[in-house]
């Protein structure tokens, strides 16, 4: 299994979670806002690097 299946898997299983213990607009904010922040977290020198890379690179 390759590692972007199994981010993908573990992913939808944080949502789940989520969506089944928070209520839905709460499991929205955490899903949307850590990567928002992980993202403004960023230097202005990765950011622009990172909105550079295709998404199939991203991965690597």
């Amino acid at each position: 299994m390759s590692t972007q299946a199994k981010v993908a898997i573990g992913g939808v299983a944080v949502g789940v979670i989520l969506l089944s213990v928070l209520p839905f607009w709460a499991a929205v904010l955490v899903m949307v806002g850590i990567p928002a922040i992980a993202y403004l977290t960023l230097d202005p020198s990765q950011r622009r690097r990172l909105r550079h890379v295709s998404r199939k690179q991203i991965g690597r």
